[in-house]
Formats: structure tokens, sequence, C-alpha cells
């Protein structure tokens, strides 16, 4: 991957939805050069996938939380994690807990019924953060 690539990139990370021209043109290559960039990019699986970033307060989803979930004995529970609606990422963690999971919903009430009923369970403890506001949240990687 050259600095072109990395320029790619960059735009993209930006803004997804940047045309090929206009991206050739940032790069001073021609259009089907870029392309054929943006392909290899995408095979090697670099460029994961294209998404629009919504935004969940005007989505009613004003609840943000953080939830680090402890898992005594050898009981599996990712694949029921990850399958959670509402559940955004799930990270396996080092230290007293296990895994670590963000969650976005409506308000507390549906924050606690999603814990209650698809997390909390025998051998199953959490320990939850709610976030009263958010400074800064990006996808965007820097390389």
């Amino acid at each position: 991957m050259d600095n072109i690539d990395k320029k790619i990139l960059t735009l993209l990370q930006n803004n997804a939805r940047i045309s090929n021209a206009d991206i050739a043109r940032e790069v001073k290559l021609a259009p089907s050069v870029t392309l054929t960039r943006i392909r290899k990019l995408e095979e090697k699986g670099v460029i994961a996938s294209y998404e629009a970033k919504l935004n969940p307060h005007e989505l009613g989803l004003d609840m943000l939380a953080f939830v680090l979930i402890k898992v005594s004995g050898d009981k599996d529970i990712e694949g029921l994690l990850v399958d959670i609606p509402g559940v955004q990422e799930v990270h396996n963690v080092a230290g007293d807990d296990c895994y670590l999971i963000k969650i976005r919903t409506r308000n507390t009430e549906s924050l606690s019924l999603l814990l209650k009923e698809k997390v909390r369970g025998e051998s199953i403890s959490t320990k939850t953060i709610i976030v009263l506001n958010t400074l800064k949240e990006t996808t965007q990687l820097l390389f």
C-alpha cells in the first residue's frame, strides 16, 4: 500500500459517497487507474464495507451504554451477545471481565429490559456504564 492508496482510503473514510472521478482528481490519476486501485483494496479486505452513519438521536436511540460482562465457569455467550439487537460492538477483553459491549437503546427502561432478558443470567454478572455526553465518536482509522 503506497501513499496514493492511503490518500484514497482517507478520502473514502471522509465521504464514502465520493465519486471515482473526484477521487481520481484528488490523487491525480486517471479514473480507470483509481478504480482499479479501489477494487484491489476491496479484494484485499482493506476496504471492508461502505456504510451510512446514522444519527441515533434522530432515530430516538438516546441511550448509549457500555457494559462489562463477567462470565463464571465455561459458559459460552459470544454467539448470544453478537445476535442481540441494539448491541453495536462486542469485544473480548483482558482483566477481571470477559466482554465489553456497546449498546444503543431508546432509554434506561429499554436498556434495563435488554440486559435482563438478553444478557443477564446464571453465572453472568454485568457492570453498566451510562454515557451522559459523547465528545468524540469516529470509525476512522489512522495509518
